[in-house]
């Protein structure tokens, strides 16, 4: 491209670190990169995307069941916050009384009180990816 003188009109975004805080929570990755559970609706996992959507970036929240790679939960906004995820949530077609394990990063839009005390509330144990560790939310 660069001897005939193109240039693409597509661009990627560049990757910046981040220089926020994480999540230092204390909760412990309890799924620990095991991605083949073969028994449906027990481990579900979850993370935030995002799509540019006429000049403006929006967030896509994904809740996926582990054991058949199943989307059981979405939602998508112009805001990347605890609310998005909260949304995802309540689209889950199933009792959430069934799920044992609710698997995220350590993004802030996951370290909240209304999402621990829903967690809490249906008895759902609460998993982190190590810190730093993006191979823990392969799925």
């Amino acid at each position: 491209m660069q001897e005939n003188g193109l240039v693409s009109k597509y661009t990627c975004k560049k990757y910046r670190a981040n220089t926020e805080q994480s999540n230092e929570s204390t909760v412990s990755n309890q799924l620990n990169r095991e991605f083949t559970v073969g028994q449906q609706r027990k481990v579900l996992v979850t993370d935030l995307t995002y799509v540019r959507v006429k000049q403006q970036w929006h967030y896509l929240c994904v809740i996926i069941d582990v054991s058949n790679r199943e989307i059981v939960g979405r939602s998508a906004g112009k805001h990347k916050n605890a609310q998005l995820v909260m949304d995802a949530i309540s689209q889950i077609p199933i009792n959430l009384n069934s799920v044992e394990l609710f698997h995220s990063d350590r993004g802030k839009e996951f370290d909240n009180h209304l999402l621990n005390e829903c967690l809490k509330e249906f008895g759902i144990e609460r998993s982190l990816s190590h810190k730093g560790c993006p191979y823990d939310n392969a799925v």
